[in-house]
Formats: structure tokens, sequence, C-alpha cells
């Protein structure tokens, strides 16, 4: 396929995609579940790509992806609250510090700006460690962040323990799905250029990649800011989403769920990691949750129907898959339009070759 056909078939499929979302919500009830997941989704789906850039692409295995996400989500809050709003949410801080407000596209830019600022201050120090202890080091980094952002001598600024709210949010799942399509852009763009290949050259053998003239540190340190500043705009997108930040809700175990989501997809596949996070969002709280209902068929109530129990079956679920698909859903294969395009191709011209040896 010529570059001109690849194009032109992406630029349909995007089109296709954005077309089909616009109309859905003009004749669905956006307020359903199937919106739910797809919003939540999506902002999912940059978290887990951003993971992915790092672990899957360049090896590191870093847990404090809750921190930058805060530090995201926090950026965005603090910057975009109504001046006139202001007094009854920093109401034991005078008002706060911050009496001004900027556009939501800016505020997301720089919530990513922020978490990368972070990460390069850190990673000068947490990548000097390997495997587990670089590992240990990054969720240290995120539970010390959250614990200083409920410090009350800051709450200035993050209004220490209290909630942040009444920031802007989105209504209509095509501002998600926009940010997040132009974000996975600029990863595959990176991750196919001349630096995603210093990246897989690294995560391979980091011995062999030095020897070919690769700077290891400064790679890790590019790659790991990268990765940060994604996670700062996901962290955004997921404040609009909610509508309210909390220091408490960025737990160790956040960034645990988008780690196995990343498992679930593939580790190197930025399109399993966008499949992977659709599939656990719509299992998890929607197709699942007649599970936790009780249920009677007549005076027969139906055994372990409960609270509770749509999370042991999903954990079956997930067992099940990593059993057999070890490598997650996609492993290190991406979805690709030329691909498919040319195994259509391909049995088309085998059925015509078929019927024409049939006529002879």
């Amino acid at each position: 396929m010529t570059n001109k056909k690849r194009i032109i078939i992406s630029s349909a499929l995007i089109v296709l995609l954005f077309g089909g979302l616009w109309v859905m919500e003009l004749t669905m009830n956006t307020a359903s579940m199937l919106f739910v997941v797809l919003k939540k989704g999506a902002i999912y789906a940059l978290l887990v790509a951003a993971i992915n850039l790092l672990q899957g692409f360049t090896g590191l295995f870093s847990l404090g992806e809750a921190g930058f996400m805060l530090l995201g989500a926090y950026t965005f809050a603090i910057f975009t609250i109504p001046v006139e709003m202001r007094e009854n949410i920093y109401q034991y801080y005078d008002g706060g510090l911050v009496q001004f407000t900027i556009p939501v596209w800016a505020a997301l830019i720089l919530g990513g700006l922020v978490a990368a600022f972070f990460a390069f201050l850190i990673g000068f120090v947490v990548l000097k460690l390997k495997s587990d202890y670089l590992a240990i080091a990054t969720l240290g980094f995120a539970e010390i962040l959250r614990a200083i952002f409920q410090w009350d001598k800051l709450g200035v600024i993050t209004n220490g323990s209290n909630i942040l709210r009444s920031f802007p949010g989105f209504s209509s799942v095509l501002f998600p799905f926009g940010v997040v399509g132009l974000c996975l852009a600029a990863m595959m763009l990176l991750i196919n250029s001349s630096y995603g290949r210093a990246y897989k050259a690294m995560r391979d053998d980091e011995i062999a990649a030095e020897a070919m003239g690769i700077n290891l540190f400064k790679t890790k340190l590019q790659a790991f800011v990268i990765s940060s500043f994604f996670a700062g705009i996901g962290g955004g997108l997921l404040a609009m989403y909610q509508l309210t930040v909390k220091a408490s809700t960025f737990t160790a175990a956040l960034s645990d769920e988008l780690l196995l989501i990343a498992v679930i997809g593939g580790i190197g596949s930025i399109t399993g990691s966008v499949l992977a996070s659709f599939l656990y969002i719509a299992a998890n709280e929607w197709w699942l949750r007649f599970l936790d209902q009780e249920t009677f068929i007549g005076a027969f109530k139906i055994p372990l129907l409960r609270s509770g129990f749509r999370k042991v079956v999903f954990s079956v679920i997930i067992m099940l898959i990593v059993l057999f698909y070890r490598r997650g859903l996609m492993g290190t294969r991406e979805f690709s339009i030329t691909g498919i395009y040319e195994k259509i191709t391909a049995f088309i011209k085998k059925k015509k070759a078929a019927k024409g040896g049939a006529g002879k």
C-alpha cells in the first residue's frame, strides 16, 4: 500500500469514528453506561499507553504513574476553577493563592508539563536504579507527593486534604477522544522514529545499545519525562471526568490497576493498551454488574449472586487471559491498516483466482 492510500484510509476511519460518535450522542442517552465506558475507557487508554511507552518500549519498571496523574489533575483544577468560586472551595485558606484562570486546553498542557518537570527532577536520581529498585523508588515518590499535597501548609495552593471542584468538565465523548487521539498519534510517531528505535534497542540489550552509541541515561530520562507528560494530561482528563480532585484517590492501587491493563493488552503494544482499556472498563463497570445483584427465580435464590461477586468473576477472567495470552491480547503487535488492507486484497484475489479456475 502506498503512503497516499494509507493516509486516505486512515483519514476515512478517523472521520467514520468521530462521525459515529457524534451520531450516537444525538440519538442515544448520553448518561447511559455505554458513554461512561467510552469516556473513562478513552482516558484509561492514554494512561495505560503512557505506562506502556515507558515499560513496554524502554524496559523501565515504574510504579509512579499515580503521582504524575496527581500533578496533572491538580494543575488542571487549580488553574481552571472560576475566580468567583474560589472563596467557597478554598474556604479555610482565604480563597487560595491563585486568583486567575486559563483555558482548558492550556491547563491540560500545563498539567502535562508540570508532571514532566517533576519527572525530570527525580529522574536524575531514580533512573540510576534498575528493575525492582526503580519501581520502589517511583512508588515512594508518588506516595510522598500524595502526602505533601494534603499538607495544610500548602493549602493555599492544593486546598490541603479538601477536594477541589467546580472546574470545567466535559459532556461530549468527542472531547476525550480528540485529546487522547492526538496524544496516541504523537506516541506512535515517537515510537516509529529514531528515538523509538533507541528505546527498543535499550530495552532488548543495554550493553549492545550503548556499544551502538546510545546514551543510556539520556534516553531513559527522555522516555521517563515524555511518559510522565502524557500521564499528566491523562490526570487532567480524569479530573474533568470525575469533576472533583482529591489527593487521597491517587494511590498505589491506581498505578497497579493501570499496569494490569497494560499487561492484559500486551507490553509493547499501544493499540493493545487501547483495546484492553476499553474491555477492562466495560467488563468491570458494565457487563458484569448483574453479578452484584441478588436474583430470584420464583422463590429460589440464585446462589453466589451478591455484592462483590462481580470482582471474583472479573479476577478469574483476568487470570484466564494471563494464562492463555501470556504476552497479552496483542503481544508486541500493533493494529495495522496496511496489514488488514493487504489481507483483504489477498483474499479477494484468491477468490477471483478460484472462480477463474473453476470457470475453465
